[in-house]
């Protein structure tokens, strides 16, 4: 890894885990929205991996210039460059997409944000498409690991607006935006993997 590079040591180790299940939801090409591109990691190693996709990162205006050095370094052909996008702008400068993808966002972002990003994708998702959501997530207010509740605490100093949210939460802005939860797949480091699809072509939900 060079160092002049942005790096994030999380997203180096689930990089691989996550290409696992992306292969198999992510199985025709289309167009991948990922949101939160921070540092181009999972971008660059997603998209030399499913050169059937193309990948479109995106993140905050104050952050889409991190993950620029690593996609230019890359210059993959199926990469698009960066857009600046705040998720709790109604009017998103994206077209529809088949897929979309974001990692270790929904605990950052305001509940308010989360709740934009799940209207938006909900308007943009194409027919069988499928948007998939990682990160560490409570169920029924219980934390999956201790390691969590710490985690949860530690965002909540830092601000109030972060912390851990609850799969019955997600699933009810989910079900409010048209969108169903079809499969939950437990990941390492008392991680999820969602996967949301549209509610007229989603299958029922099978966790795995």
């Amino acid at each position: 890894m060079p160092s002049h590079l942005p790096y994030s040591q999380a997203c180096e180790n689930n990089k691989a885990p996550i290409l696992e299940k992306l292969h198999q939801i992510f199985d025709t090409p289309g167009k991948v929205l990922e949101i939160g591109s921070l540092t181009g990691q999972h971008a660059v190693h997603f998209a030399q991996a499913m050169p059937h996709l193309q990948w479109q990162p995106t993140d905050h205006p104050d952050a889409a210039d991190t993950c620029r050095p690593r996609l230019a370094q890359a210059a993959l052909p199926n990469v698009l460059p960066v857009i600046a996008l705040d998720v709790s702008d109604p009017d998103w400068p994206v077209d529809r997409f088949t897929w979309a993808f974001s990692a270790n966002t929904a605990h950052i972002m305001a509940w308010n944000e989360v709740e934009q990003m799940f209207r938006q994708i909900g308007k943009r998702l194409l027919e069988n498409g499928a948007f998939c959501l990682y990160g560490p997530f409570n169920q029924q207010g219980q934390y999956s690991s201790e390691s969590n509740r710490q985690f949860d605490r530690h965002l909540r100093a830092q601000a109030p607006a972060m912390g851990i949210r609850d799969l019955d939460d997600i699933d009810r802005l989910a079900e409010e935006a048209g969108l169903m939860l079809a499969d939950i797949f437990d990941m390492p480091a008392n991680n999820r993997l969602l996967v949301f699809r549209l509610r007229k072509t989603a299958a029922p939900l099978q966790e795995v």
